[in-house]
């Protein structure tokens, strides 16, 4: 019976899974990360910020300067999978072109280390953060900030909009999928009662 006890203890040790999931909010000016620690179902903030890109005027170079500083991110906390904000299509078509290279530079960065990537529409991210796909970056950032307990709200919230895309892959890839969809915020609760934390 001690042998039956023991060897269960140890299967259930190792079937917590532990992993590091990097968020990336693509932008030409401010481009936000954050990334987190998932230990089974519980998310513990690593770091989030921003990488500036103000200062830069030529477009190429800040492609070379996100290149760089995702690839730093990457050495400096091994993430196991990127989660990145997909562009959000608007009139400008020159905006758009930039912000896709921004985004096709970040992603390029994970792929040469060999990192899992999946994108996500911005509505899908605020959706699985606030259960709003209409909420603003305001109140995308006070939810992360409950569930993730951080005290020191970032001065730039494109930090806790990257950040907020490592919490929906999170959320998305910790979920059962022969689970169903959640029809609200309320039925999301009912169904994982454990991510709340009171």
């Amino acid at each position: 019976m001690k042998q039956v006890l023991s060897s269960q203890k140890i299967k259930t040790a190792t079937t917590v899974r532990e992993r590091v999931i990097m968020g990336i909010d693509p932008g030409t000016t401010i481009m936000g990360y954050g990334i987190i620690k998932a230990v089974g179902n519980r998310a513990e903030l690593l770091v989030t910020g921003v990488i500036d890109l103000r200062k830069i005027s030529d477009h190429y170079l800040k492609l070379q300067h996100i290149f760089e500083r995702v690839t730093q991110l990457i050495d400096g906390y091994h993430p196991d999978e990127l989660a990145i904000e997909a562009p959000f299509y608007g009139k400008n078509v020159q905006s758009m072109l930039k912000l896709g290279r921004a985004q096709g530079t970040a992603i390029a960065a994970a792929l040469a280390h060999s990192i899992a990537i999946t994108e996500y529409a911005p509505r899908k991210i605020k959706l699985a953060i606030t259960g709003q796909g209409a909420a603003s970056k305001e109140q995308v950032a006070a939810v992360l900030q409950k569930l993730l307990h951080f005290k020191d709200m970032p001065k730039n919230l494109d930090a806790t909009d990257g950040l907020a895309a490592a919490m929906c892959h999170f959320f998305q890839s910790d979920r059962p999928a022969v689970q169903g969809g959640f029809k609200s915020w309320k039925d999301f609760i009912g169904k994982n009662p454990a991510r709340v934390q009171r």
